[in-house]
């Protein structure tokens, strides 16, 4: 191949009917002024080498025809000039290497030969670059050790290894090369100096400070620095470098590890930018210096992109710029007054459509019709916008990226995009509050006049209805009290009867019996007097035996009553208080009841949580469910109506609130609808005359309310049984 000329073609062919990275060699090639066109069939490959020149075709095996490999000489013939053919194979192999050679390929790769080794190849065959010369006195891969080559190879770190002193680089792995966007024969031409700036952001050369830093290297101070170095398109990279020294005999090197902390240090600056843009929102800063310094932000994690905020119009229509520092102001101006649209370039789309436009070539995109001319005036190629948001329907403006070369988005660029949409929104949303803020105080002065006179008139017209209220709670106080001592001179009377009616019967009936006996004992004396008989005298014991027979029932029946009326007012006199675990009352209480559940054949469920713990009284709680135990076998397991067939359950929880939920229900008769809401009132029973005073319920509700401080609620559905909840506090009140 004839040296390097400006004249010789400079667009390199790719024809392959696989995925290939052609964007990749695309950028690896870029720096030395070559194009990259890629076609996936072989008629498009000959159609592209009679349409222009082509420097070099890269050649899928699978196209390049039969054993022949017969595209590979036509394209050579469609050719008007030499065109060399580099074949690509997807399972390279000695007998298809063979057949390329007489194919008249430059040159057999395999497919997946890392893009920046093909690009090494390509530059060198087309004499674009020069191969690394060896050196004399310097080492080679031949002097040098075979491990340390393989290990610096395979390491994940950019690697270079340099002659100390000159500091030219010796040897370099792959990663360095990628990072430096450079071959390997164009960095062993090169040393470490040469892919530095000539200054350091402190503004000291660059030599000076590696110098310094090798100086502490040598005298064992430290081994890691950090130096600001760049890629071969001039990009800043900040770099951290690791350098251990390595002396043989011949030489002295430095083995030097670079890790490019750009991503960490751009991180930081854009978390610090953030939280300062956040203090200028919450300062009230003008709305322009938010939203340039929010760009330049934005623009300093970017490579080569520029940025752009634009703000709709109160027409909801037209926009105009908000910021840009780095784009063409006569640019950004002529945008001014635009419509947004189905088709208004990117922005002006975006804010239409109310979601993300992607445009990577503004010359092919029908988006860009109508301002296509103006953008690739001032170079302008891609451009990618998102709306700012108000809310899911209120658009407040767009923010955009701009790029001078065709470019998709990458997942960085997106999470930017958001971030810088974000906190645009919080800007302009922020500052159109303040904006109606200052209107209403503004026009505040005259509401409050207008106000104030008719809160003065309204303060009036309340003072007098005031007056009237409070008059009128004077005469509902009294008349409250009224029926408060009405309320209990009824409930006393209502007492007094109950109490009168029921210790009226086992009296009177003693009384009866008293008087009977009474006449028989005159008679019995007249008889002793005339002579008493042996069968009268044995009548009358009999008679009086039967007396006092009824006589002691009927007393006991009244003092039992009395008991119970003892037990109506209660106080807390009667339990001890003190902590407790629910499940020993619970134990206690169901063993003493165990043995007339199974006479009547009833099941007793518990589901009580033992280890619950009371701050109350223990003896009033005990009589409180051996109540509600008594209530269910009188009134819900009558034998006589219900055969002894059924079930009790007495459960307790803990109800997450300071309470304790205590219930027990029945499967028995149930209570009548019209029964539940007196079930509580004193001597209100349905077995009047069998066994039954009215009184346990009423009991039972005072101690609930009274003595432990809870509540008591009745449920009932008749034939299905009744429940009863308490809620009970863990510690009762004093």
């Amino acid at each position: 191949m004839p040296p390097f000329s400006a004249d010789q073609p400079r667009t390199i062919l790719i024809a392959s009917s696989t995925a290939y990275d052609a964007a990749a060699l695309r950028l690896m090639l870029a720096r030395h002024h070559f194009e990259v066109l890629m076609v996936s069939r072989g008629d498009e490959a000959l159609a592209a080498a009679r349409k222009a020149p082509i420097a070099l075709v890269l050649l899928d095996v699978a196209l390049a025809g039969s054993a022949g490999l017969e595209l590979c000489a036509r394209l050579q013939q469609a050719s008007q000039q030499p065109l060399p053919v580099f074949l690509l194979s997807t399972h390279p192999s000695e007998e298809e290497r063979a057949r390329a050679s007489e194919a008249g390929a430059a040159a057999y790769l395999p497919m997946n030969l890392p893009v920046d080794d093909v690009a090494e190849k390509i530059l060198l065959y087309l004499q674009a670059i020069s191969p690394a010369p060896a050196l004399a006195g310097m080492p080679t891969m031949a002097t040098l050790e075979v491990n340390y080559h393989t290990i610096l190879a395979g390491s994940p770190d950019a690697i270079l290894l340099i002659q100390r002193g000159s500091n030219l680089i010796l040897d370099v792995n792959r990663r360095a090369r990628q990072m430096f966007g450079m071959t390997e024969a164009e960095m062993l031409q090169s040393d470490l100096l040469s892919l530095c700036p000539p200054t350091q952001p402190d503004g000291r050369p660059s030599a000076d400070v590696f110098t310094t830093d090798l100086e502490q290297v040598m005298s064992g101070e430290a081994q890691v620095f950090e130096l600001d170095m760049r890629h071969s398109s001039g990009r800043a990279l900040a770099c951290e470098l690791r350098m251990v020294p390595l002396t043989t005999q011949d030489h002295r090197l430095m083995h030097v590890r670079i890790v490019d902390v750009t991503p960490r240090k751009l991180a930081a600056q854009l978390r610090d930018g953030k939280n300062a843009l956040l203090e200028m929102i919450a300062r009230g800063a003008p709305l322009p210096t938010m939203l340039d310094k929010l760009v330049r932000l934005i623009e300093a994690q970017l490579d080569g992109g520029h940025c752009t905020v634009m703000l709709l119009a109160a027409d909801g229509v037209t926009v105009r710029s908000a910021a840009g520092p780095s784009m063409p102001q006569d640019y950004l101006r002529s945008l001014n007054g635009l419509p947004i649209g189905p088709a208004a370039g990117s922005c002006g789309t975006a804010m239409y459509r109310k979601e993300t436009v992607i445009v990577s070539d503004i010359l092919h995109d029908p988006l860009w019709e109508p301002y296509r001319q103006a953008a690739l005036h001032h170079g302008l190629r891609a451009c990618w916008s998102t709306p700012i948001l108000l809310d899911q329907d209120t658009v407040l403006g767009s923010f955009a990226m701009y790029y001078k070369e065709v470019r998709a988005p990458t997942d960085e660029d997106r999470r930017l995009i958001h971030t810088a949409t974000h906190l645009a929104g919080i800007a302009i949303a922020r500052t159109r509050r303040e904006d109606e803020l200052r209107r209403h105080r503004e026009h505040l002065e005259e509401l409050v006049s207008a106000r104030t006179a008719e809160l003065r008139q309204a303060k009036e017209e309340v003072e007098h209805a005031n007056e009237e209220l409070t008059t009128a709670l004077d005469n509902l106080g009294r008349t409250q009290e009224e029926l408060v001592r009405r309320d209990k001179l009824a409930a006393l009377g209502a007492l007094v009867a109950g109490v009168a009616h029921e210790l009226n019967t086992p009296i009177g009936n003693s009384l009866t019996m008293a008087g009977s006996m009474s006449e028989r004992t005159a008679a019995l004396r007249r008889d002793l007097d005339n002579g008493l008989r042996r069968s009268a005298l044995k009548e009358y014991l009999d008679q009086a035996a039967a007396a006092d027979e009824v006589v002691l029932r009927n007393l006991n029946r009244a003092a039992a009553l009395v008991a119970d009326f003892k037990r109506i007012a209660v106080d807390g006199g009667g339990g001890q208080r003190g902590r407790f675990a629910l499940g020993d009352v619970v134990a206690e209480l169901l063993q003493s009841v165990q043995g007339e559940l199974r006479q009547r054949g009833l099941e007793l469920i518990e589901d009580v949580e033992h280890w619950l713990e009371m701050d109350s009284y223990p003896g009033p709680l005990s009589q409180v469910l051996h109540h509600l135990i008594e209530n269910s076998l009188v009134h819900g397991f009558d034998a006589r109506r219900h055969g002894g067939i059924g079930s009790i359950t007495l459960s307790a929880h803990d109800s997450g609130n300071g309470e304790i939920a205590i219930t027990l229900s029945d499967t028995g008769a149930g209570i009548a609808a019209e029964h539940l809401p007196r079930i509580y009132d004193p001597f209100f029973t349905t077995r009047l005359g069998v066994g039954g005073f009215g009184l346990g319920l009423y009991i039972t509700h005072n101690i609930v309310t009274g003595v432990l401080g809870g509540r008591i609620e009745a449920a009932s559905t008749p034939g299905q049984g009744a429940s009863f909840m308490l809620r009970l506090p863990k510690v009762a009140p004093l």
